[in-house]
Order: structure tokens, then sequence, then C-alpha cells
């Protein structure tokens, strides 16, 4: 092969000597390729699902002459072949492709097999034992992930002739195990209602490849359903029709005669259902329309129950509860418990400082001392864990609290199994989204009493739906609103700021210096100056002057994943200045490194592990023997394949919607006009509020006059108002 500029494709082949970037999203690779008889390295542009150092591939495409970067071989496709060479087979067995086989391994087994290793893996495996520190057990889970790995490779190439890659090849065959080739021929949207990570669009590819029409009935049906799919991540629960065909028409681009008949289908069929919203038609997904129309009506049958603490004398259970805790309750706060004390549903929503801890504690005295049986959840573990700190008392996430059985892929705890209590206490239910709420709801006996807490003024939860503002503007349930700050919140900075910021004024900048200060503002003016500070402050100076772990206690809370100052940017930039050390020994999946000591996030809900979406660990450990990364959260020490690193995002900086529900000791906010379409009153207060002891925001004082003038929450669509 000779480095000129050509434009004929052509394939090359060699050894990845080095992945110089990888988008996670759409597959996007630059890679170093260690080509045969080839002093320089040659530069590889393309698309692929996952790739490791070591391993060896074949690329068809053309040369191209960059001005910039130099002489570039533009891929059309990517695809793993087995190496040749004894460096190439030593590089590709030590890549940790093949379970039980890391670099150790992998110089042993080729020390004594040299070319002839991949037959005896395959065909006599039990020669593996030969080799010192192989035994039995190790012998057989290298021939199993060896066979597996076969396996796969014919879905792969198969799959990958229709433009799919590595990874996805490995999620697929697990879903279908050998049919797999055969189900993806016959009807490749069913890869996009069955396996997680592959959506419709991967789906679609395929199925352009397969040679099924563009506006066939079958892809319309599918479109419309992803598009409905989708809307779930906006939050909406449902779509007016009109909205649905639009934005189907732009994913499909097919005639709306097509989408209406495949609606058609799709209602017929009971995937989706008919419904209005507001007057307007509108369809939803069948789960979705199910668990509205049950947690409405719940809800109004637990309102019309009379609490079975019925008989308490509320006045003077507030004089004792007053003696108990040594202290004089506000008139508001006094208005709260009462309320709580007479209703079998109550909400009391309130900003920081504005005494909600206060309160329940003062309804937990009273109601325990009738000897009532009372359980405590939240939506997420930290939430749970400041909960159970602040009473005293056992509190668990709902995910805990009603018991997910993997097996039957349900909930232990439900109408015909209910959990026994009398009074249910949800703290941050704010951030508790519509199917959540269902499935706590159906768990719950008919005759309980409910008490939410929450702050309605944050973001609305992650998940579908905004429960909690629905419930309180449908005027149906006691609502208790706190807007007074008391004494212990007036000389925090964060907390008189966050309520200027959720009334629509410019927080307080001009902060004397020799104050102890919590609240802080640090100007820069365009993203790349707000990176290079943020990295600064949590590698350096705040670190010095506060005393704080700059791992464990900061909290990068970004508006946006995207960006010069988004998460993504932010999280390679800041595992470089503090944990950049430990990167010999981590794993590259995603184009992120996974290393000891770094921070991570939980990105779905993994009910096997007992791990949920928003959880925070840190690694204590990557094997690259036995392809297994250990994450401690909170205490909880959790084992994860290299296979299931999808479910785990670094997490230095996250975004502000993913800090719902937690706290840290300090948090920092890039802030910057790059974040424009983000830029919501309610998103930056809820970043200001999630900082315990301090809170710095780096940016653009432009972009926070545009946040906190900007009170136009996004729309989402629901029924549940209106079933209320």
């Amino acid at each position: 092969m000779s480095l000129t500029n050509k434009t004929k494709s052509e394939f090359i082949s060699g050894i990845v000597e080095r992945i110089t970037y990888h988008n996670e999203t759409n597959g996007y690779t630059v890679l170093k390729l260690k080509v045969k008889n080839q002093k320089d390295l040659a530069t590889i542009i393309g698309s692929v699902e996952n790739i490791v150092v070591g391993e060896s591939i074949q690329a068809q495409g053309k040369w191209n002459n960059n001005l910039k970067y130099g002489l570039q071989f533009n891929a059309d496709f990517i695809r793993s072949i087995p190496p040749s060479s004894i460096e190439g087979i030593e590089k590709y067995l030590g890549s940790g492709l093949i379970k039980g086989i890391g670099p150790f391994f992998a110089k042993r087994l080729v020390t004594i097999f040299k070319e002839k290793v991949f037959d005896i893996i395959e065909h006599e495996p039990k020669k593996l034992q030969n080799v010192e520190g192989i035994g039995k057990i190790r012998a057989q889970i290298i021939s199993d992930n060896w066979a597996e790995q076969k396996i796969i490779r014919e879905i792969m190439i198969f799959l990958q002739s229709h433009g799919v890659g590595t990874s996805r090849a490995t999620k697929i065959f697990k879903t279908y195990g050998e049919n797999s080739i055969k189900i993806v021929s016959q009807n490749p949207y069913q890869l996009a209602r069955d396996v997680r990570g592959i959506g419709f669009l991967s789906a679609d590819r395929i199925a352009s490849n397969l040679g099924i029409e563009a506006d066939s009935i079958v892809r319309a049906r599918a479109g419309i359903n992803y598009t409905l799919t989708e809307a779930l991540n906006s939050g909406h629960c449902g779509l007016p029709v009109d909205k649905l065909l639009d934005e189907a028409f732009k994913l499909l681009e097919i005639d709306e005669e097509v989408l209406r008949e495949a609606l058609a289908l799709e209602i017929h069929e009971g995937f989706l259902v008919n419904e209005t919203i507001n007057g307007m038609p509108s369809v939803f997904l069948k789960s979705y329309h199910i668990y509205e129309q049950h947690i409405a009506q719940k809800l109004r049958s637990l309102t019309n129950k009379v609490p079975i603490w019925n008989e308490i004398d509320i006045e003077q259970a507030l004089l004792w509860v007053e003696n108990k805790l040594k202290m004089n309750l506000a008139e508001n706060q006094q208005k709260a418990i009462r309320t709580a004390i007479k209703s079998n549903i109550t909400i009391i929503t309130g900003g920081p400082g504005t005494g909600k801890t206060t309160i329940l504690k003062a309804i937990l005295k009273i109601l325990l001392a009738k000897k009532l049986e009372i359980k405590l959840t939240a939506p997420t573990g930290r939430a749970a864990k400041r909960l159970s700190e602040t009473t005293q008392l056992e509190a668990v996430t709902i995910h805990r609290l009603i018991k997910y059985d993997p097996s039957s892929n349900k909930f232990v705890y439900n109408p015909d199994n209910p959990l026994c209590c009398d009074l249910l206490i949800i703290d941050e239910a704010s951030m508790v989204d519509t199917y959540l709420m269902y499935s706590l709801l159906r768990a719950l006996p008919s005759d309980i009493g409910l008490i939410l807490v929450g702050d309605v003024d944050q973001l609305p939860s992650v998940g579908p739906g905004q429960v909690l503002k629905d419930i309180i503007d449908s005027n149906t349930i006691p609502v208790v609103r706190l807007d007074k700050i008391f004494r212990q919140g007036t000389n925090s900075q964060i907390i008189t700021n966050a309520h200027l910021v959720n009334r629509g004024y410019f927080p307080k900048m001009d902060i004397d210096e020799n104050e102890q200060n919590d609240f802080f503002f640090i100007e820069a003016n365009t993203p790349e100056e707000i990176l290079d500070k943020i990295v600064k402050l949590a590698k350096s100076s705040i670190v010095k002057r506060f005393q704080i772990d700059p791992i464990k206690d900061i909290q990068i809370l970004s508006p946006m994943q995207r960006g010069s100052c988004g998460c993504r940017s932010l999280n390679i930039e800041l595992h470089k200045a503090l944990n950049n050390i430990n990167s010999l020994y981590g794993i590259e999946r995603f184009g992120q490194i996974f290393a000891p000591k770094d921070k991570v996030m939980q990105v779905v809900n993994n009910y096997d592990k007992e791990v949920y979406n928003g959880d925070i660990g840190l690694i204590e450990q990557v094997d690259k023997e036995d392809h297994e990364i250990i994450i401690n959260f909170d205490g909880k020490l959790v084992s994860y394949s290299f296979d299931e690193l999808d479910e785990i995002n670094i997490a230095y900086a996250i975004t502000i919607h993913k800090s719902q529900g937690s706290e840290y000791p300090c948090v920092i906010i890039p802030i910057s006009t790059q974040h424009f379409p983000m830029l919501q009153k309610n998103l930056l207060y809820t970043a200001i509020t999630r900082g315990k002891k301090f809170v710095f925001l780096v940016g653009q004082k432009k972009a926070i006059a545009i946040a906190v003038k900007n009170d136009k929450t996004k729309l989402r669509y629901s029924k549940l108002l209106e079933l209320l």
C-alpha cells in the first residue's frame, strides 16, 4: 500500500494502535492503524460501535488528503478480523475481548501455542490447562466465551453488512440467541421493541439494507410507535394526533395517508390508545394511558378516606410536640401540621430553608406516639439516605420499598400483595415520574394515609409526566405551601439566592469577601474559559481553601450534555485533571475511560443489581483478566462485566436533571449563553439548591439574567390533571 492520495475505493487492514476519538452516540471514530510494512501509522476515520486498542481490523474506503490533518482514510465500513501475526494475536487476546484472558494470560498463551492458539481455544480447550495459572474453571470460561464470540462474529458479519456495529450485535445475540439473523431478517423493527440501546433509527438502517420499502406500512407503524416512545424522553405521556403525525412525517417522510393507516392499525391492535388532552384528539402508548388512569383513580379513592388517626386532638398535639421538640412552631408550620393530621392525603411543598424538615419531624412525632406503622421513601438512594438522617428513621428508595422481582419483571408489592403500613411519606415527590407513581400507588392498601413532600418549583421528573405539579394544580388534595425562610436559612447565601432566582430576581453577587460565604460567582466569558476555570477550581483552588475531596465532595452540574462546557467535555477534562494517574489501570469503552477512583453514575434502572438511574458511585477495581469492574455505591459493592458498561457514565459532571433529589457538599455550575435552549428559572433554581455547603456559578452574567427571567416551563402533554 502506498500512502498517496487516491480516489478509488480500496481495502486496508492492520492493528489498532491508538483510538484518537470515539463518539458513543453515532460511533464516529478516529483511530491510528499499524499497517504491515508501513513505517507511519495510518489515520482511519469511520463509524464503528465498539473497538479496542490491539484489535485487528479491515476497512474499506478512500484516501483523502486533509489540509489540516494530512492524509486520512475515510472508511465506508470497519470490521474486526482475527489477527495472524504473533504480535497481533497477543494484542487481540489481551485487549479484553475474550473473558478470562487479559494481557497477562495472552502473553502466556501465545508463548506456548504460537499461531495455533485460536484452534486450541476452539477445538482443544482442555490444553489451555497446560498454561500456568489457567485451571479447569478459567479454561471453560475462555472456551465458552470464545464459542459465544464466534456466533456473535457470524451475526456481526451479517449485521455489519447492514450497518450495525459490534456491541449492538452482542445485544442482539443476548436477546435472540442463534435466531438473531432469522428474526432480524423477518422484521428488523422488532429490534426497537426488544433490544435496549437499539432504537428505530438503527432498525431502520437495517431494514433499508434488507430492501424494505421506505413507505411500507411496517415501517410507518414502527415509526409512529417510535415517535411516541421518543416523546417520553421529553416528558410527554402522550401526544396530540396532529403533532404525532407531524413528528412522524419529519422522521419518515411518508404520506399522511399511510401514516394515518399505520396509526389506526397500532390502535386497533392495542399498542396505542385514542384519548383527548384538553379537548385535542390525542394518542397514548397503552401502558402510559393505564398508568395515568390508575394514579387518578387511586388518589381520588384515598382522598375520600377518613384517616385512621382521626381521633387526635390537633391543638393538644401541637402543644405537646412543641414541648417535645423544644421549639415554637410558626403559624404556617402549625397550619401544615393541622392539615396533615386531619387529611388522609396531604402535599407539603416549599423551597430550601422553609421548614419542610421541621414539619415532617413534628408530624412523625405525633403519629408515632399513636403507635402507627409509618414507612418513609424517596425516589433516589441519596434522597432516602438524607431523609433517614433528618428523621432518624429508616427510609428506603421506592424501588426497594415495593421490591422489583427480575424473574417476573414485576414489583413484589401490588394490589394482590399490598404494603402493610398506616402511613407512607414520600420525600422529593417532584422527582417521581408517572410509571413510578403508578407502581407505588398500586402497591398501597386501600385505607393508607399519604404525605407527599417536595419542591414543586424544581424541575419535573426526568421520566414522563409532572405528577406532583398536576396533583397540586388539580385542587383536589390538601396542599400546604411554605414560602417563609426561617432563621437557620437566612444566613445562607445559597438559600437566599435560590429564593431570589425562584422569584425571578438576579442572585446576590455583591457579597462581602470578608464574610463566611457559601455562594460565589466567577466570571468567564467563553465556554472554553468556563471549562478551564472549572477544572482549576476542582483541581486546586477550592480544594485547598475549603479542605474538600475533589472527587467525592465536588459535583459539577451542567445544563447540557453537549458543548464545550457540557458534561461530556467537562468529564474528559476533569478525568485528566483529577484521576489521570489511574488511566493506565482502566479500560476504554464508548469513548470513556473507566479507571479506579473514577466517579460514575448509573444511567438506567438495573433491578438485578438493585442500582438505579441517578445512583453515583466510585470505581474500586478494574479487572482486565475477568472483564469485571467493581463499583462502590455508598458502601455497597456492585460488579459489572465489561459488556454492561453502557449502563454507567463518568460523573465528575452530570446534568442538572440527573442531580434531582441529591445534595452535594460543593456544587459548581457552568452557565453560558451556549446553553441558551436550557436556560430556565427552574433549571438554575434546582442546580443552586443541590449545594449543601458551597455553590459556585462560573460563567456569564448575561446567561444568568436570561435564566432567571425565563419562567416558561417546557410543556408536557399529560392527561393526569384532567383525570383528577
